[in-house]
């Protein structure tokens, strides 16, 4: 998967505008997203290295992001919780304009974050049921899915740095607009949306369950 042509250099958002880029702590110093490399993407964070997924981490992603979800009480079967797409990461974010990255700590993942087309994969109810239609040639929103940040390494910057990562990597395929959806009950998500400048489009009641629709647009 390689970005398009006249893509920004690594770094660099669309138009020429430097992206949000976070700053995060460990062991006391501050340190700041540096791209050290453009294809395949890798980035580091001061410990924190940030990478294409890659097949071998498959289960360990997978438990990341159910302990997620587990710890504010989302479950399969409420209407909200899903992950079909985890079985689908070639299709859904690597073969079609999209990004999924891990973030290990001394060889450990403890973060990571996707980017997918957002005609993939359908919202709503409907996305808890498996849906899946590959989209149209145009390229024109993408999502943001699945951050996760395990709980030994948060408070440090890190899924800061995985937002910062993906929205460098959605201005270098030409997205127009990222879009987002996490429930009421992801407090720090919500946060952390908000400091990048997403604002918040609508909500619907999924399952008894408040979900947010959040949106950025990059050009």
């Amino acid at each position: 998967m390689a970005a398009r042509e006249g893509a920004p250099r690594p770094g660099e958002a669309a138009g020429g505008a430097r992206p949000h880029m976070p700053r995060g702590r460990a062991g006391g110093a501050r340190h700041r997203l540096v791209r050290l490399h453009a294809e395949p993407p890798v980035w580091s964070l001061g410990p924190l290295r940030l990478r294409r997924y890659r097949a071998a981490d498959h289960a360990t992603v997978l438990d990341l992001h159910r302990e997620g979800l587990a710890q504010v009480g989302l479950r399969p079967g409420d209407g909200v919780y899903y992950d079909h797409d985890f079985f689908r990461m070639e299709d859904i974010y690597l073969r079609n304009d999209g990004e999924f990255i891990v973030g290990e700590l001394d060889g450990r993942i403890v973060a990571m974050g996707g980017l997918r087309r957002a005609d993939l994969v359908p919202a709503g109810r409907s996305r808890a049921l498996g849906g899946h239609v590959l989209g149209g040639p145009a390229l024109d929103s993408a999502e943001m899915v699945r951050l996760r940040v395990h709980p030994d390494a948060q408070r440090r910057g890190y899924g800061a740095a995985v937002v910062a990562a993906l929205e460098q990597r959605a201005a270098e395929y030409g997205y127009r607009v990222l879009r987002a959806d996490t429930t009421e009950l992801q407090a720090p998500a919500l946060r952390l949306y908000a400091r990048f400048g997403w604002t918040e489009t609508r909500r619907e009641m999924i399952g008894g369950i408040v979900n947010i629709y959040l949106e950025k647009p990059l050009r």
